[in-house]
């Protein structure tokens, strides 16, 4: 396996990016990782890896590319000294339209390289990426065969940058899997995504785990290593059955 850094050149910016490639020879079918509210870190690396190993080229953007260096931060640190304090001016700084805007400067990049099988692609975001996730998909609708969203967050809200608003869009298939008493996406907002979904005819799976919000990630105080492995096997289903057909 190896691990590589580049910079990707958006309309904003430069956004460094982590490339994560499976041992032995390619290409391979290739999976965007958008990252949640704690930004690029050890762990969210060591998710990418993982998802590598099974074998996937996975892209990581640093979507806090605009705020400017910051961290990496430590998430039981972090939410000791207060969340919204230290990570809402980098949140502030994109949302899920200016992450699929910058989705088409990653996908250039992919396009770029001889490692990766097919032009369509997976994604998967966490917590702030999931709703980043949907939509990308949703945005390049002939680029992404399957997008997931683990206990992402205002997925379906009056917000004009709600992903619930692309559903109509999606040919990729979804799956959402939700936390719960997850006061981000509580279960009115589930059925109000789900409802979309429905009704524009998107294949998709959703699942409540009963774990805690951030329950997939590995440095954070819920973690919660049983629902992360069925997480796990889930994401892999779902990239295993959409990807490995070249796309």
């Amino acid at each position: 396996m190896a691990t590589e850094q580049t910079t990707i050149r958006t309309r904003d910016g430069a956004c460094p990016t982590h490339v994560v490639t499976p041992a032995g020879g390619g290409p391979w079918p290739a999976v965007i990782l958008y990252m949640d509210a704690g930004g690029i870190r050890p762990a969210m690396l060591d998710m990418a890896r993982r998802l590598a190993d099974a074998g996937y080229v996975v892209l990581v953007p640093d979507l806090f590319y605009r705020y400017g260096p910051y961290g990496p931060f430590v998430p039981r640190d972090v939410l000791a000294a207060g969340f919204r304090a230290i990570l809402g001016p980098l949140m502030a700084t994109t949302d899920p339209i200016k992450a699929a805007d910058d989705t088409g400067a990653v996908l250039a990049y992919l396009d770029t390289r001889d490692d990766v099988a097919g032009r369509r692609v997976g994604a998967v975001g966490f917590c702030m990426g999931g709703g980043m996730a949907l939509a990308a998909a949703g945005t390049y609708p002939d680029r992404f065969a399957a997008a997931a969203s683990f206990h992402g967050g205002n997925l379906a809200t009056d917000a004009p940058t709600s992903p619930h608003r692309l559903a109509p869009a999606l040919t990729a298939e979804i799956h959402i899997a939700a936390a719960e008493n997850d006061d981000s996406y509580p279960p009115a907002m589930a059925a109000r995504l789900e409802h979309a979904l429905a009704q524009a005819g998107v294949r998709y799976t959703a699942r409540t785990y009963p774990a805690a919000h951030g329950w997939m990630m590995p440095d954070f105080p819920v973690h919660d290593p049983d629902a992360a492995e069925q997480g796990w096997h889930a994401m892999r289903a779902l990239f295993g059955r959409t990807l490995h057909g070249g796309g």
